[in-house]
């Protein structure tokens, strides 16, 4: 099942492609992970899966900035993985830029046609950060004609969201 942005009693927010894995702790301070990884990246800096993982602690702890660097040098050093896009796409509309998170989700359709998250991210961001309720639509009905029963998390089907923005 892919995971996207999910449908909340408040409106639409965002949710990862995947789950991330991360041990993090509540409180102010570095947890044990993120001291393990920004020593590894430090000591390491060529060692794009390490970037990849401080970079979805990141995500997880809602440090948006820090996250998108990570992401970012992840990405100069492995280019082309489409879930790291696509999480980059994500921090790229938390921290405030959602016409660059649109870019990410456009990167990854580029990449891969069939990359259903992306598709799906790119309307909520059209729809609810660029009022382009049009741009929302056609991005979903471009979804549906990958996946014809896509679902949103909160279990409406995707035609049915169509519909009540048509």
């Amino acid at each position: 099942m892919v995971q996207m942005l999910g449908i909340g009693v408040a409106g639409m927010r965002d949710a990862r492609c995947r789950q991330h894995r991360s041990n993090t702790e509540e409180g102010p301070g570095p947890t044990a992970m993120r001291a393990a990884l920004e020593d590894e990246v430090e000591r390491n800096p060529a060692n794009a899966g390490a970037w990849i993982q401080l970079g979805h602690l990141y995500f997880d702890t809602d440090q948006h900035e820090k996250a998108i660097q990570a992401y970012e040098k992840s990405l100069e050093l492995s280019p082309g993985n489409t879930n790291v896009i696509t999480d980059l796409g994500i921090m790229y509309r938390r921290s405030g830029n959602p016409k660059k998170a649109v870019e990410m989700f456009e990167r990854v359709i580029e990449l891969d046609p069939k990359q259903e998250n992306a598709r799906f991210n790119k309307g909520i961001v059209l729809l609810h950060d660029l009022k382009d309720q049009e741009g929302a639509v056609a991005a979903w009905e471009g979804l549906l004609e990958i996946n014809p029963v896509a679902m949103a998390p909160n279990g409406q089907s995707v035609d049915e969201l169509i519909q009540q923005y048509k």
